[in-house]
């Protein structure tokens, strides 16, 4: 999976809501009773006596940039959280193992990337409470998006160790004035016709490449890496079979994504910068390129490089070519030796609720979290959401509808690894000149060293 996105994007108002939300304080939540492991609640904050609730987070979640704290201690008297956040998430993946191993130390509540959640699964399913087992299991599972609730599942369906706290929907950002500045269309409904496939796509940023009017040293799109990327999770398999295990070579969405990756690398089409680079941060604002790839929270990673100057020069296409992805999202997991479980399996329930992930999405200061619960996602607040900084695009509506068409292949527990293998070959067919067939073989190399 790609990396995670919270230790860098920082606090950014983002929307203009159409419908003002007020977060709701009630009426959420539920008996924290957990019939196989989580011992007996007490009413909707799982416990009636003074408690300090610790939540194990890495980078920045919002949840306390948004005022869930404040609610859920307003809502829950008796009821303290307290953040314990490692800034990089693999830092956090590394002390969270560590103590799952020596079954110490645990928060009452640990995040879990969605980068990690396939070794959750796979290694530690038992050492979390599972979610099918609360009493409101059916009502909670039906809430969600059914790919956002499989990813945290076992094969067979039956535990499933965290709940979603948000995802990653993708379309396209791009740069308005430069696509005007090349002669080429701007307009995003008719942009989503033209970049209906990764063909489409790159025939339209041969068109850019090929234009005299364009801004100099400016290309299409920011790198072959990102293209694959993005393409390699809308096969039938990315990087793992239907068991989890990693099978690269024959991949069919390892393949195609390959395939059009290395042939926007040969089109000259990409700007050949490393996704997060110093060089990569400043083409925002310098034009160094003019589409990539945009989940939900690249929004206000955009914002935040481009800043004031940027507003009205982005806009985002109702598409993501070849079809409906994600990338991103996380879960929030109790684990069973959790001091005090009943009232962490209260506070995730109450977190992952719909009133409380519409006001993570519509809240000015912590924009980006687009919901895991779909009932959140159909919220008019969400719905009819629409971004002042990205000339006025009704970003709710967009990301809705790519969310609600999002299908996930299975994830193992080596996809961040290859991911990396496959992309830094990437950058070498595009920077080096290194033949797409030798990268290929390089980077199968690289895995097998990974993998076993």
């Amino acid at each position: 999976m790609r990396k995670s996105h919270r230790s860098r994007v920082r606090a950014v108002s983002l929307l203009a809501v159409a419908t003002a939300s007020a977060l709701v304080l009630a009426g959420c939540g539920g008996s924290s009773d957990n019939n196989s492991s989580a011992g007996a609640g007490t009413g909707p904050c799982g416990t009636t006596a003074k408690t300090t609730v610790t939540v194990g987070l890495f980078g920045t979640f919002g949840f306390k940039e948004n005022g869930l704290w404040d609610a859920y201690h307003k809502r829950c008297p008796n009821i303290t959280v307290k953040q314990d956040v490692v800034e990089q998430s693999a830092d956090y993946w590394t002390r969270l193992k560590t103590r799952l191993a020596s079954g110490s130390g645990l928060d009452d509540v640990q995040a879990i990337e969605v980068g990690f959640v396939a070794d959750v699964v796979q290694n530690h399913a038992d050492q979390f409470v599972n979610w099918n087992k609360v009493p409101k299991a059916s009502s909670i599972k039906a809430s969600f998006y059914p790919w956002k609730w499989q990813l945290a599942s076992t094969t067979d369906g039956a535990k499933t160790v965290g709940l979603g706290t948000d995802t990653g929907p993708e379309a396209i950002c791009y740069r308005s004035d430069l696509l005007k500045k090349a002669g080429l269309s701007s307009d995003p409904a008719d942009l989503a016709k033209q970049w209906t496939t990764w063909d489409d796509f790159i025939a339209f940023g041969k068109k850019y490449e090929a234009s005299t009017s364009k801004q100099a040293k400016s290309h299409f799109i920011d790198s072959a890496a990102s293209v694959f990327s993005t393409a390699v999770y809308q096969g039938n398999h990315a990087y793992d079979d239907d068991s989890g295990k990693a099978a690269v070579a024959d991949s069919d969405g390892v393949k195609t994504a390959w395939g059009f990756a290395t042939q926007a690398a040969a089109d000259k089409i990409t700007a050949g910068l490393e996704q997060f680079s110093p060089n990569w941060n400043k083409a925002f604002s310098n034009g160094a390129f003019a589409a990539l790839a945009c989940p939900t929270w690249m929004m206000g990673y955009i914002q935040g490089q481009a800043g004031d100057a940027g507003k009205g020069k982005w806009n985002i296409a109702p598409v993501l070519p070849g079809g409906a992805t994600n990338w991103g999202g996380s879960y929030l997991g109790v684990p069973d030796k959790a001091k005090n479980k009943a009232a962490a399996i209260a506070l995730v329930e109450w977190l992952s609720d719909k009133d409380q992930q519409v006001t993570m999405w519509t809240s000015p200061a912590q924009g980006g979290h687009f919901p895991s619960n779909s009932d959140a996602a159909a919220d008019p607040s969400v719905a009819n959401a629409v971004s002042a900084y990205f000339s006025n695009a009704p970003v709710g509506k967009i990301f809705g509808g790519i969310a609600a068409k999002t299908k996930i292949p299975p994830i193992g527990l080596y996809d961040t690894q290859i991911q990396q293998a496959l992309t830094t070959q990437l950058t070498n067919v595009e920077t080096k000149g290194t033949s797409p067939a030798k990268a290929f073989e390089d980077a199968l190399k690289a895995i097998k060293q990974v993998t076993g």
